[in-house]
């Protein structure tokens, strides 16, 4: 599902959506549903319906959306004589409308388009740019010294080939995606990889697997060719030594696995050529030294040393990053979120204290902070809830409130929280300017009073002050900061910027107590 909406999201331009929705929708408690991807389009925000229509309302629909078709969620793009539709393998089908309304069971999933163009993030330094101008500056300084013919030339060029290929079946083992590998792996019915690929899951020993050995094959030969130009001729006669292990791998996906594997068929064809290349050069000679065997022998136990040791954090990273998504599920369960959810002690007088406010008053979720300037750990808190309310405006609302004694006139930080509501009270406009340089930008104390100056404090800031401060001595209030979701004390076990996760759950529940109460009035 993942690689068709990442799709979706880039036809309707929202390509830098792509990476946060993939973690949301793993993480999601209910992955891999319907629910979680709508779920996770919510959360960041992209406006999106889910929506059961009559199949000849179809010429109705956006060009582009995604359906369920024959149970499967699949990318629509459609014209007025066809539909072309996309599945998660990457395989591409043009149907007729009549063929296309039959497996059709008319949901459709469609997304509002960003007006916003946004620029494709690319990475400065691609790692298969790094890598090729490692291996190339290898070749470059090995030519320096070596004396290469063309043969030589064509088994260090394959075998480099056979090498990206390996790293591609290693992925493909370890579950990596990778865009590329997974369309031609799924280039027909007949193909893929991963079923081959993972169909043997005992290995060669338990240090490396069957996966494991094209890697180390190919990543010596380019090692040894590198090290000698004359070590060429004995890759040739290895790959082609390696013959019965070619045809073995071919009888297991004809008749045990019945898929092709596209990325092994290529490893067989590389060293097949490796062998006939060596077979013409050499006339089936062995014209290899005890210099040539050595230094291959030097170069295998090098590579795999180096395998030994990177394969285990490989593998180590990969269970972390599963667990972590696992740990994720947990936490997003909106059932424990509301059972760690306090209730407040003295909650009388909570809805008459006066803070500075900022987003829908209407919000369904109203979060209100209790902060006070000297503390460190309100300025995270700020900062997650003032992004909070930009990006969900219409959701949530923030209110910050103060804890700060107002009788304690040698705390040097009692004249930012009196600026802020005077600020608040007679200036709005400049509020959030004002608050953002204190606990965002985090402005030192005497440039902060310079730039924000004040003619008076009223009585009516000095009141919210002494009422805030009562109402947190009542609770025991006696830290900051305190987070407050609606009614009800935040957990502490989450972050702030957690409660993306369950506003739509929020939205939910308050609905469905409105509903209940509008049923026993």
């Amino acid at each position: 599902m993942i690689k068709l909406v990442d799709k979706y999201l880039e036809l309707n331009n929202f390509l830098n959506a792509k990476k946060e929705f993939e973690d949301l929708f793993l993480s999601h408690p209910n992955y891999p549903s319907l629910f979680a991807i709508t779920d996770s389009l919510n959360t960041l925000s992209i406006d999106n319906i889910v929506i059961k229509v009559p199949k000849e309302q179809l010429n109705e629909l956006p060009n582009s959306f995604l359906a369920i078709f024959n149970n499967d969620l699949v990318l629509v793009d459609k014209t007025e004589s066809s539909v072309v539709i996309e599945t998660e393998k990457g395989k591409r089908v043009t149907l007729a409308i009549d063929d296309f309304s039959e497996g059709w069971n008319g949901v459709v999933l469609a997304i509002e388009a960003n007006e916003a163009q946004e620029e494709k993030i690319v990475s400065e330094n691609p790692k298969w740019l790094k890598y090729g101008i490692l291996f190339l500056a290898l070749i470059v300084l090995s030519s320096f010294y070596n004396d290469y013919k063309i043969y030589d030339y064509g088994l260090l060029i394959t075998s480099l080939l056979g090498l990206l290929i390996s790293v591609f079946i290693v992925q493909e083992k370890f579950g990596i995606d990778n865009q590329i590998v997974s369309k031609l792996c799924n280039i027909n019915p007949s193909t893929s990889c991963e079923s081959v690929i993972k169909s043997d899951n005992e290995g060669a020993n338990k240090w490396f697997g069957f996966s494991d050995l094209p890697l180390l094959f190919f990543m010596t030969s380019v090692l040894a060719i590198l090290i000698g130009s004359t070590n060429s001729f004995l890759v040739g006669f290895l790959s082609l030594m390696a013959l019965p292990v070619i045809v073995y791998s071919i009888w297991v996906q004809k008749f045990q696995v019945k898929k092709w594997c596209v990325l092994c068929l290529s490893i067989s064809a590389l060293m097949i050529i490796q062998g006939i290349v060596w077979a013409f050069e050499s006339g089936f000679r062995l014209n290899f030294t005890l210099t040539n065997l050595f230094q291959y022998l030097f170069s295998l136990i090098v590579v795999s040393s180096l395998w030994s040791v990177v394969k285990p954090v490989i593998e180590a990273r990969l269970k972390a990053e599963e667990s972590v998504k696992n740990l994720t599920k947990f936490r997003r369960n909106f059932t424990l979120f509301e059972f760690l959810s306090k209730e407040i002690t003295t909650l009388e007088g909570f809805d008459k204290l006066e803070g500075i406010h900022f987003g829908n008053s209407n919000a369904t979720a109203k979060i209100s902070i209790i902060i006070s300037p000297s503390c460190g750990h309100c300025h995270k808190a700020f900062q997650e809830a003032f992004e909070l309310i930009w990006k969900f405006p219409e959701k949530i609302s923030l209110n910050v409130l103060f804890n700060i004694n107002p009788d304690n006139n040698q705390n040097p930080y009692k004249v930012v929280v009196e600026r802020l509501l005077m600020i608040n009270n007679v200036n709005q406009e400049n509020i959030v300017e004002a608050i953002s340089d204190w606990h965002i930008k985090k402005m030192g104390l005497e440039l902060w009073l310079k730039k924000w100056t004040v003619d008076s404090i009223s009585m009516k800031v000095n009141q919210q002050i002494q009422e805030q401060y009562d109402w947190c001595s009542q609770n025991e209030f006696n830290y900051t900061p305190v987070k407050i979701l609606n009614t009800r004390l935040y957990p502490s076990e989450y972050e702030l910027s957690e409660l993306k996760y369950f506003i739509n759950d929020i939205l939910e529940n308050n609905e469905t107590i409105e509903r209940d109460s509008l049923v026993y009035m």
